[in-house]
């Protein structure tokens, strides 16, 4: 470890020329962050902040351009390396109310990104009501050739049923020229997307891009369950980005800091490609993601998940119709089988607003669940059980049981959203509940993967006494956090999947520990293309779970296509496998077959999509992996008006790369390929609508 510590007057304090990035120092003492090369007006401080009392310089939209930001001035700055990874904190203070900032700014060698997060400290001698703190700033984003005009904005909506729904439009379709030189100011507005209430990814996704025409991209991730924003934006005739965790006006997130005490914003990342566009960026960003999450074996063994719920059981399992669906998901080469919702349901009025017990229902097993999770092993397979930890049912006793404070409360009233209450993590009892729920299922019955789900929206949070709702939530979070690290500290063979109704929660504070993200509740498998393709987005390919539900109602193809877009990803088998025909049982053994094939490689490969992301009725969606040694590519033709039988993708990669094109699942498509290395363009012809491929690009021999 080495430390180099700075008092310099006027200076670059930091760069990084990979990323294009500089810190800069100028006579006033301010810090700004930005790209190389851009001149001085045209990069923003290090760190804005508003407060009660010190707001913005100029009123708008914006949450730039802040009073205590423009205030802030160096005192020091601190570089530290560990092995390859570098730390560099700038530390810089507010004269007028003893506000100390050390931003930490966090790359490695030869990465392409660049992570951050803000401490504050009250160093004054009065408390400091803090609205809004950005954890990263980045001015000066320009397209060399064309300007603003050059620059495109990338963003992602997200639903329920509709996740990873990709959007670009042009940087001056959203923030339009204003003639500055003519009011002698900026805009008031920006480009902004943020999260409401406690699903953090039930309107966006907490990620954004900005790309120019050479394929220069600028992509950025906040990582909060608890809250976050970005905006984006023109100043000085360039553009900027700010990264925000939660905020007064967007989260009712207000943080009273006391003399002494201190706040640490959520964190965020930069990555910047210098080309190849959103593929090479998004691979910078997968890198990434592998670099700050848990280890742990499940992210590299990637075994085969089968799951009871979707368009099977659908809550509502029992003994009897358990044990053939377990004899035929390990007999189809299943490796961990999942009892989903419904196995605590003992209650005439339906389980919904009863939760909280986790007790198995007797009426349902008669036998006990452990008969159940005994033929899980004897068939080769992880039990695993779903839960949903954070929610008890306004029907439940413990809603009667646990103190009052261990519930979400605002204006001294408990929360009740959908027939439940939700617990705070934060409170001794509603933890050690928790712990006790676990090391029961865990510890004493054998359980090896937990299905954590997470369905309502509890809003704006939790009140604690004076502190606002979005700190209560932010509070809750980090203890949820801890919770579940605390979980994998006990238990480190254990399983955890990340599921919010899907992918409501499909954020990098969860998935920095959880090991798999649910993507989709979506039951329609014609609907599931444009997600499974562009789940890569959200989360790495390892962590990206794809419902897999073939039924024996269904033809060959449609077997076929559903089974197709869960191999590139992570597998969640589902359907009626035990009603199934030999010939529609070997289809899916086959796929099953293929993945474990072909899964060593998934856990290093890059996500690319060689025809751009997918949009939501697009026919034809291509999205692909670069391996080590092969390049996977899966393929669907849904059933559009006019529709050609064929489609040219775009491999760059492959340039001039003699290949040989193989058709790894199915065989029963009809699919045929031809290759030209010079275009580096693949030709694809499915004769047949709604039919999906998983390919194999090899150089030939």
């Amino acid at each position: 470890m080495t430390a180099v510590v700075g008092t310099l007057e006027r200076s670059r304090l930091w760069s990084h020329p990979e990323l294009g990035l500089h810190a800069v120092l100028d006579a006033t003492g301010s810090v700004r962050l930005g790209a190389l090369g851009q001149d001085w007006a045209g990069l923003v401080p290090v760190v804005e902040i508003t407060a009660t009392g010190h707001g913005r310089l100029w009123s708008g939209e914006r949450f730039i351009e802040t009073a205590i930001g423009d205030r802030l001035t160096y005192r020091d700055h601190e570089s530290v390396r560990e092995g390859n990874r570098e730390r560099t904190t700038i530390r810089l203070a507010d004269p007028e109310t003893g506000l100390v900032a050390e931003v930490t700014l966090e790359t490695a060698s030869g990465a392409g990104f660049l992570r951050s997060r803000v401490r504050l400290v009250n160093e004054g001698g009065a408390p400091l009501r803090l609205e809004s703190v950005s954890t990263l700033t980045l001015g000066g984003i320009t397209d060399e050739d064309a300007g603003l005009d050059g620059l495109t904005l990338h963003w992602a909506d997200n639903d329920w049923l509709a996740e990873c729904r990709w959007h670009r439009a042009p940087f001056r379709d959203q923030v339009v020229p204003l003639s500055r030189f003519a009011h002698g100011h900026e805009g008031r507005g920006c480009f902004e997307r943020y999260s409401q209430g406690s699903w953090s990814t039930g309107r966006h996704l907490p990620i954004g891009a900005l790309t120019d025409r050479s394929g220069r991209t600028w992509l950025w991730q906040i990582e909060s369950s608890a809250g976050w924003r970005f905006e984006s934006g023109e100043r000085e005739g360039v553009a900027y980005t700010a990264l925000f965790g939660p905020d007064d006006a967007h989260h009712q997130w207000r943080h009273t800091l006391a003399p002494g005490e201190d706040f640490r914003t959520v964190p965020a990342v930069l990555v910047r490609a210098e080309s190849g566009g959103l593929d090479a960026a998004f691979g910078e960003l997968t890198d990434y993601r592998r670099l700050i999450r848990r280890a742990h074996p499940d992210l590299r063994a990637l075994p085969v998940i089968y799951n009871d719920y979707m368009n099977t059981l659908m809550g509502d399992p029992t003994t009897e119709r358990l044990l053939p669906l377990i004899e035929a998901a390990g007999k189809a080469g299943s490796e961990v089988f999942v009892i989903d919702a419904g196995w605590y349901d003992d209650d005439a009025q339906g389980w919904w607003d009863a939760v909280g017990a986790w007790e198995p229902a007797q009426g349902r097993f008669p036998g006990g669940i452990q008969e159940v999770l005994e033929a899980i092993r004897r068939h080769g397979m992880v039990p695993g059980l779903w839960l949903e930890p954070e929610v008890v049912g306004v029907r439940s006793p413990l809603a009667h049981t646990l103190p009052a404070e261990a519930f979400f409360r605002r204006g001294g009233l408990r929360v009740t959203e959908h027939g439940r209450h939700h617990l705070d993590l934060r409170h001794p009892a509603a933890r050690a509940h928790l712990d006790a729920v676990v090391d029961r299922l865990v510890g004493e019955w054998g359980v090896g993967y937990l299905k954590l789900d997470y369905n309502i929206n509890i809003g704006p949070g939790t009140e604690s006494g004076p502190e606002s709702p979005g700190a209560g939530l932010l509070g809750h979070h980090r203890a949820h956090l801890d919770w579940m690290n605390g979980l994998l500290d006990r238990y480190p063979d254990l399983v955890l999947e990340n599921c919010g109704s899907g992918g409501l929660r499909m954020d990098y504070a969860q998935l920095a520990v959880a090991q798999i993200q649910s993507t989709s509740d979506q039951q329609d498998p014609l609907r599931y293309p444009p997600i499974a393709a562009a789940a890569a987005t959200a989360a790495t390919p390892e962590q990206a779970a794809v419902w897999a539900y073939p039924q024996p109602d269904h033809t060959l193809d449609r077997i076929a296509f559903t089974l197709t877009g869960a191999l590139l990803g992570r597998v969640h088998l589902s359907g009626f496998l035990d009603r199934m025909s030999d010939e529609q049982f070997e289809l899916v053994r086959a796929a099953i077959g293929v993945y474990k094939d072909i899964r060593p490689e998934i856990a290093d490969a890059h996500p690319l999509w060689p025809l751009g992301l997918p949009d939501w009725e697009d026919a034809w969606i291509a999205h692909g992996l670069k391996g080590q040694s092969s390049t996977f590519v899966a393929v669907w033709r849904r059933d559009r008006d006019g529709v050609p039988e064929s489609r040219t993708l775009t491999l760059p990669h492959l340039r001039g790369v003699p290949l040989r094109p193989e058709v790894l699942q199915p065989t029963t498509a009809d699919a045929t390929t031809e290759w030209d290395a010079a275009e580096a363009k693949l030709t694809i012809r499915l004769p047949r609508t709604d039919t999906a491929v998983l390919l194999r690009l090899s150089a030939a021999l």
